[in-house]
């Protein structure tokens, strides 16, 4: 593994808490929303391997296509210090894409562990049906962006302290719906929502159509965590309300530093404080941070843990105004944007063939087409 600094550990094991849940009352039939979001599921299950063009190659000077304004440490003394050194602003943008993939693919890895903790502890039995897809769908994240980390750019960072530790609370506590609040809600909301700008903004096509074919199924999942703790806090106390209340403003606040990048800066030897600075007053990286917000306070709010401790924090993170988000039109859009993908590569298909059939035309007989 070509990590660039040493991970902690080679395996991470958390103690596992809470029960296992057999269901013997609803093979019958469910709710019908939550059936159709795992019909929805089954139906589009797809092959990183044959989905994806994997021959597209990365500029490994600029991985993403983006122009230097979002480089969270551009303007800074650090950046002049750099900005006509043409190898190392090219090697630090390879490790803000290294470090930012690897961190979707610890991400995934997490989300795969969580959505198999739910298939056991969940105590509905269309939950535990939906969630057995979003286990495959994890796995195929994390193979897709290994393979993107492994092929094209050649390095791995370990996992991001605050996500580690977003992780360890999701998972060691034994109450069923934490796994949903932590992952389905913080986690997948955030990198539903990192995903997407990085969607819209680079302009290289191989990891445009890997965010774009995973923000599909992403989609599907932040909407399976609504619908089943939205019917479920329905019926909590406003005591229990008000831990599920904590739990998510403090995640909140560590999924805000998730994304600073200090491991990068560390690793290549950057006066790391200085950065850190640059990076809190970085336009791109403040409306980036917001933006990360945008699926998960209209999610919060509409599960219904809406309490004056959270809208507080969220007015404090300057994010309040999020709540009236549509989640609907979102996954909409992000289901039109990979399938937009798709038929532009039909397309593309069927005028290489024309070509092909027209040079054909014009071969002497016996040649071959040029390879």
């Amino acid at each position: 593994m070509r990590y660039t600094i040493p991970a902690e550990m080679q395996t991470w094991d958390i103690a596992a808490s809470g029960a296992a849940r057999f269901n013997w009352q609803q093979y019958d039939g469910g709710r019908d929303r939550l059936l159709a979001l795992y019909q929805k599921g089954k139906d589009k299950q797809w092959d990183t391997t044959t989905r994806i063009d994997w021959s597209l190659d990365i500029d490994p000077d600029n991985p993403l296509g983006m122009p230097q304004e979002t480089i969270p440490i551009f303007g800074s003394d650090e950046w002049d210090r750099i900005k006509n050194d043409k190898r190392a602003k090219a090697e630090l943008r390879l490790h803000m894409v290294a470090w930012q993939f690897s961190q979707f693919l610890h991400g995934e890895q997490g989300a795969m562990i969580c959505s198999a903790r739910i298939v056991e502890s969940v105590p509905d039995l269309d939950s535990k049906f939906y969630a057995s897809t979003q286990t495959m769908d994890e796995a195929r994240h994390a193979e897709t962006y290994a393979r993107f980390l492994d092929e094209k750019v050649g390095l791995f960072y370990p996992i991001n302290p605050h996500l580690k530790s977003l992780l360890d609370d999701t998972l060691s506590d034994s109450r069923w719906d934490f796994p949903y609040l932590g992952m389905q809600v913080l986690i997948e909301g955030l990198a539903l929502a990192a995903f997407g700008v990085l969607r819209d903004m680079t302009t290289v096509a191989l990891p445009k159509q890997i965010l774009a074919y995973v923000m599909q199924d992403e989609a599907r999942h932040v909407a399976f965590g609504r619908l089943a703790l939205r019917d479920y806090y329905a019926e909590l106390t406003r005591a229990e309300l008000a831990e599920r209340e904590e739990f998510i403003v403090e995640g909140c606040y560590l999924m805000r530093d998730r994304f600073r990048g200090q491991e990068i800066f560390d690793h290549l030897g950057y006066d790391t404080e200085s950065c850190m600075d640059a990076v809190a007053e970085s336009p791109f990286m403040q409306a980036y941070q917001s933006l990360l917000f945008s699926r998960i306070v209209p999610c919060v709010k509409d599960i219904g843990l809406w309490g004056p401790k959270v809208q507080d924090a969220y007015a404090k993170l300057g994010v309040l105004d999020m709540a009236g988000i549509n989640l609907e039109d979102l996954m909409r859009a992000d289901e039109d944007a990979a399938e937009a993908i798709d038929a532009e590569k039909r397309e593309l298909a069927v005028r290489r063939a024309e070509v092909n059939a027209t040079i054909v035309d014009g071969l002497a007989p016996g040649a071959e087409l040029p390879a």
